[in-house]
């Protein structure tokens, strides 16, 4: 089963951006969709950024415009460019993977915006 480990996170002033990082153990090129999904204190867990294995993309209305998807089949690594920050982006990030049966998920990393 694939294992993700997202990275980048960390603490960035509205206005700012961060690029979080999502490797994965296996190959994602086989991957039916890659996401990014976040979780914000107190609420639940919503999609941010998808991204299927024809390159086709989707994006949040909250983000679009201002976070880009993207994939490196050759580093296994799926990104999410976060540009224009605002305090209300501040979340745990999860990367998520979609194979032909089931769902994998990463731990998550922090993403924080200050006013």
């Amino acid at each position: 089963q694939v294992q993700l480990v997202e990275s980048g996170g960390g603490l960035v002033q509205a206005g700012g951006a961060l690029r979080i990082s999502c490797a994965a153990s296996t190959s994602i090129s086989s991957m039916l969709v890659m996401g990014w999904y976040r979780q914000a204190p107190g609420k639940q867990r919503e999609p941010v950024a998808t991204i299927t294995s024809g390159s086709s993309t989707n994006y949040a209305d909250s983000v679009k415009g201002r976070f880009t998807i993207s994939t490196d089949n050759a580093k296994n690594t799926v990104y999410l460019q976060m540009n224009s920050l605002k305090p209300e982006d501040t979340a745990v990030y999860y990367c998520n993977a979609k194979p032909r049966y089931g769902e994998v998920w990463g731990q998550g990393t922090l993403a924080t915006v200050s006013s």
